[in-house]
């Protein structure tokens, strides 16, 4: 399967949701660097389920096994590999509909393109779950660039209909990124996330899901980081988003905005400012000029479709005796994934800035 991510750092995910274990194999990252195992722990606790009823009542300890490549506090430049251990699987919930096309999710294409063999079970490697072992790998890129004074923020910027405060996409402070990242759940406007839990329970009372978007942002990236066509930074950080499950769309800065804009509107004027630093007076190209940082903040959104497993009956297909049938989803399953996936869009874009900082000059 296409688990293989490589531009200077190596990723390699692997697992299925049901099996014994999933795991990450990370190479060429920087020897030397200090990696807090702790706040891994911490960072991989924000996609777990929640307890007030938003999110699956499937529970993982995400405990992850660092196998290589950390010795004594540090990262030795060998591949740093880790493995999670699955424990809470209910994989009966799978056996009457292992033939069955659930509508919305990668069963028929699946077995289309793995000739049948493909592991179904809670989704197999296709699988939400396979999100954790990129926020392990996304954490330690987290811990290098933190350290460089590079910070990744991350919130649900809208669930359904309802809209969070959006990011300042020319000034987003420190404090306010790690005031999000110890919030249950991670809105700017707290008042709006209530509403947001309130939809949610909706849905799952009415056996049905919602979607919503995820609006990320990274500071302090140094201009000049990146290359155009084909190895840009947005192309980098959109080839890991999009391997999060029920991604459906980026943009970044002003995003699809710009269609209506004139150029006079949509330009960001330059200028100099009182410590001799360039910057914009806008930030509708979201800190990306040419697939090359511009040291404005770095700031994209990603669309989440609704969760596809819900408990209401649908027609599909028995994609083994090409008959028409009728299927009702059983099992615990996320009533909206968003929240959840605040962590993996945050890991995906640390690991698409390392991996283009690696090649900056003395890093």
């Amino acid at each position: 399967m296409s688990s293989f991510w490589n531009h200077n750092i190596t990723l390699s995910v692997f697992g299925e949701s049901h099996g014994p274990a999933i795991g990450v194999v990370m190479d060429n990252l920087p020897p030397g660097e200090s990696i807090d195992v702790d706040a891994v722990r911490e960072f991989m606790a924000r996609r777990r389920p929640k307890k007030d009823g938003t999110t699956t009542m499937r529970s993982e300890s995400d405990m992850p096994n660092i196998m290589s490549g950390y010795h004594n506090g540090r990262t030795t430049g060998t591949p740093l590999a880790a493995f999670i251990n699955n424990s809470d699987t209910h994989s009966q919930d799978y056996g009457n509909i292992s033939k069955l096309a659930r509508p919305g999710h990668a069963d028929y294409t699946g077995a289309l393109r793995y000739r049948g063999f493909n592991d179904v079970r809670g989704g197999g490697h296709f699988s939400g779950r396979l999100t954790a072992p990129l926020c392990f790998a996304g954490s330690i890129c987290g811990q290098i660039l933190e350290r460089r004074g590079i910070y990744t923020g991350t919130h649900i910027a809208q669930i359904h209909n309802i809209k969070d405060t959006m990011f300042d996409p020319c000034n987003v402070d420190r404090d306010m990124i790690i005031k999000l990242r110890h919030k249950i759940f991670p809105t700017i406007n707290d008042k709006k996330g209530e509403k947001m839990r309130d939809d949610i329970l909706l849905a799952r009372e009415s056996m049905d899901s919602v979607g919503g978007i995820v609006e990320c942002v990274i500071t302090n990236v140094p201009a000049g980081i990146g290359s155009p066509m084909f190895e840009g930074l947005e192309n980098s950080i959109a080839q890991l988003v999009f391997g999060i499950p029920a991604v459906k769309g980026i943009e970044f800065g002003a995003g699809f905005g710009v269609s209506k804009m004139l150029g006079s509107q949509c330009n960001d004027e330059f200028y100099v400012d009182e410590q001799g630093h360039v910057k914009t007076k806008t930030n509708n190209h979201g800190g990306i000029l040419g697939g090359i940082s511009s040291g404005m903040p770095i700031i994209f959104r990603v669309a989440f479709k609704p969760t596809p497993s819900i408990a209401q009956p649908q027609e599909t297909i028995d994609y083994s005796a090409m008959t028409n049938e009728t299927i009702e989803i059983k099992g615990r399953h996320d009533p909206c994934v968003v929240a959840r996936a605040v962590p993996c869009v945050e890991a995906a874009a640390n690991i698409a800035i390392l991996s283009h900082m690696l090649d900056y000059p003395n890093f």
